[in-house]
């Protein structure tokens, strides 16, 4: 579950918390609209998992690893990437016309959880959409679940 208001995102088994973790949502704000910016509100599940077995802060550009590993020298040669780091939860909205297709389709936004620089994740919004983690948390979270898990993104 993602609690955009707290910038939580907790990880539940049987409604019971297991362990919640610090994020980073949409600096826009919450929305379902194609180029919107915002983080899509409402039932998901994780369509695909992406970087199993690469190393922390592996780069990942179009959901391809680039065999980049981040460090500040790297960012300060691409000052403007959007910075998407270790693993990728690719989400896919569940609710027709609300996050599932026409022109709100949250999977066709390219809306995932995933990693990116450490030091960005203060738990304010500042994303372009995706929920941003920790690295660590993000690898933890990604070894934990499998595809299919249910997430509710609440707003």
């Amino acid at each position: 579950m993602i609690d955009v208001a707290s910038q939580q995102l907790h990880h539940l088994q049987d409604k019971k918390v297991l362990k919640s973790y610090l994020i980073s949502t949409a600096a826009k704000g919450v929305g379902e609209k194609k180029g919107s910016e915002q983080t899509p509100r409402g039932q998901h599940i994780i369509r695909a998992k992406i970087g199993a077995n690469y190393p922390k802060k592996a780069v990942f550009v179009g959901r391809r690893f680039t065999g980049e590993i981040y460090s500040p020298e790297l960012a300060l040669m691409h000052p403007n990437r959007d910075w998407i780091l270790s693993r990728i939860l690719w989400l896919s909205g569940l609710e027709l016309g609300k996050n599932r297709l026409q022109d709100c389709d949250t999977m066709q936004r390219y809306i995932y959880i995933h990693g990116c620089p450490d030091e960005k994740i203060t738990g304010t919004p500042a994303s372009h959409g995706c929920i941003r983690m920790h690295n660590d948390d993000i690898i933890e979270l990604f070894d934990l679940i499998p595809p299919k898990t249910p997430v509710l993104i609440q707003g």
